[in-house]
């Protein structure tokens, strides 16, 4: 887990990058998804991808923190050299968002989440110490996971979404 976040601001825009991503391969590719039709304006995440084929499609090699309507595994297409134009076909996997906010209650329970990620066997990378996406390729092992973080949720101390609640635009 990096501590630091990986976001950078220039000139009033921000980009965020994944330092560690899930899928790391050989050979990746970089592009950039414009975060502005999330609601998101001046915002844009550098995805890490891999070229599948000589036809343009591309898998996601990490979990986006957020870009919606994409997971690990999704086949997109770039648009030009530098960004994601859209998304061809669906993994069938789902990213969990967490972000915990501050301050920080005296029951913190990101030990406890980074805990039953890895008892679950699922991958995660982190933005920073407060901001983590989960990949989800089976929903039934995802009890132990809510579990971990419900009491901040119900206190407002954290709050997390899907990736698929908004489609990719």
């Amino acid at each position: 887990m990096a501590e630091d976040i990986l976001q950078v601001t220039i000139d009033g825009v921000t980009y965020v990058s994944h330092e560690d991503p899930a899928w790391r391969c050989e050979q990746n590719y970089m592009a950039m998804v414009d975060l502005a039709p999330f609601d998101l304006g001046g915002m844009f995440e550098q995805l890490w991808l891999r070229e599948l084929d000589e036809g343009g499609g591309y898998e996601v090699c990490c979990i986006p923190f957020y870009a919606y309507g994409l997971a690990l595994g999704d086949v997109v297409r770039r648009s030009g050299a530098d960004t994601v134009g859209s998304l061809i076909s669906k993994s069938g996997r789902r990213a969990l968002r967490v972000f915990f906010a501050e301050p920080r209650p005296s029951v913190d329970s990101r030990s406890v989440l980074r805990g039953a990620v890895e008892s679950a066997g699922l991958l995660s990378e982190w933005n920073g110490d407060r901001h983590v996406a989960i990949d989800v390729p089976d929903i039934s092992v995802m009890q132990p996971v809510f579990d971990s973080v419900q009491g901040e949720i119900e206190n407002g101390s954290a709050f997390w979404e899907w990736s698929d609640s908004k489609n990719f635009r």
